[in-house]
């Protein structure tokens, strides 16, 4: 009952600032852009804004996101090639095709921005770059309902031009947005996409490592002085905190065997002088070391828990031992492995502290491409937001706690579904 009001009270304090109200002042009044509202400007109207108050560098970092939808770290490359290569024919004059991307002019610059975005992505532009609505103050949601009288006159004091809405920080535009210096424009896809690389890394060396040493302290391994000690090793090794585990997979992932991790044994390094084994690999690795011990056990009692009859039948039915793993241990015990690895799996999601130790970054706009990237995770993300002085950081980290459980619960729910399917089946 105690455990349950203590839930409770976590999830409304989670809520109670992931949804808030909050004070928007733009830095530039929409009024001065225009004589009408910028809703009612054309294309052109909305275009020669741009020209007027961003730079031209600006507006081709413009052209590379929101029309050609190039990645950051891209942008460099992009920016030295011709037009025909960078962008589709029908954006710019055929006699500009051999130009650099670089050596555009401002004119020619808002031509391609008006023909290759929408009006309604131009006026976003503008929004974005010219006007720049800030969060200037923001209230949870009980001191939202409670004190609403007293918000209000704070907002007539010292944010009379301010737009007072309600923010609800979980939305489909922070899934797939991300990182940001500012917290209103600031996403979660680039931890969502780490977190799901690193996942698929320890799920790829944890799961047949473990389920092969469960079958063999179970059906191989004799009963001796030393298969006892690996046995209460293993055990033990299931309690050892979190933290232990991130150090050991900094001296020897990221340190020892950073040509690896890295991918410079690969060729996969540019720069040998930037090589770094904090990567995706290393956190995978490390974190398949902390659940190793959970899969080999939960693998173990489903192991045990299947009737010896069934193993006595298979053996007089003339089965080898490989056999009788293959068509009557692993399909009994399929429920039990599942339902622990998927568990695991969730603690692993979640985890923090080994992270932080093998290095990492909190700050990055690249998604990661593979294993031998740089990344962030979502628990990284909220230790990093919730140590922001600004009340708006803690809404986001609020609004990242929530996706987390949803992704945990989902882990966990399908344990149990696929624990009762299979074990209708069998």
């Amino acid at each position: 009952m105690i455990g349950m009001l203590a839930l409770l009270l976590l999830f409304y304090n989670i809520i109670r600032q992931a949804v808030t109200l909050i004070a928007v002042e733009n830095t530039v009044d929409p009024a001065t852009l225009a004589d009408r509202p910028l809703e009612e400007l054309s294309e052109e109207e909305l275009a020669a804004i741009l020209s007027e108050h961003v730079t031209a560098n600006r507006m081709r970092v413009l052209i590379l996101k929101d029309v050609v939808g190039a990645d950051q770290k891209e942008w460099a490359a992009l920016n030295q090639q011709s037009l025909e290569n960078v962008l589709e024919s029908g954006l710019y004059p055929e006699e500009l095709a051999d130009l650099p991307f670089k050596d555009l002019e401002l004119e020619q610059i808002v031509s391609i921005l008006q023909n290759g975005l929408s009006r309604d992505g131009l006026q976003r532009a503008v929004i974005d770059e010219v006007v720049q609505p800030v969060v200037t103050e923001s209230w949870t949601l009980n001191e939202a309902l409670l004190n609403r009288d007293e918000i209000d006159k704070i907002i007539d004091e010292k944010h009379p031009n301010a737009e007072v809405s309600w923010k609800v920080w979980v939305n489909l535009d922070f899934l797939t947005t991300p990182m940001h210096s500012r917290p209103e424009l600031s996403g979660l896809r680039t931890a969502v996409f780490g977190s799901l690389w690193m996942m698929l890394v320890t799920v790829a060396f944890a799961f047949p490592i473990g389920i092969g040493a469960a079958i063999y302290l179970e059906e191989y391994a004799a009963d001796n002085w030393l298969n006892r000690i690996i046995q209460l090793n293993i055990s033990n090794l299931a309690g050892v905190p979190s933290i232990i585990y991130g150090i050991l997979g900094l001296a020897v992932f990221v340190r020892f065997l950073d040509e690896i991790t890295s991918g410079k044994i690969f060729g996969l390094v540019e720069n040998e002088a930037t090589v770094s084994g904090r990567t995706i690999l290393s956190a995978g690795l490390t974190m398949a070391l902390l659940i190793l011990p959970i899969i080999i056990i939960s693998a173990q009692e489903a192991i045990k828990a299947v009737s010896p009859s069934l193993k006595e039948a298979a053996y007089g039915m003339g089965a080898t031992k490989l056999q009788m793993i293959r068509t009557v241990i692993l399909p009994n015990a399929l429920p039990g492995i599942l339902t622990g690895t998927i568990l695991a799996i969730s603690r692993a999601f979640g985890e923090t502290a080994p992270l932080v130790v093998v290095g990492s970054i909190t700050r990055i706009t690249v998604d990661p491409e593979g294993p031998f990237s740089r990344f962030t995770a979502i628990p990284i993300q909220i230790y990093s937001w919730t140590s922001q002085p600004q009340d708006e950081f803690r809404s986001i980290a609020a609004a990242a706690i929530i996706v987390l459980l949803i992704i945990l619960l989902s882990f966990n729910a399908t344990a149990i579904i696929l624990r009762n399917r299979f074990s209708r089946r069998w």
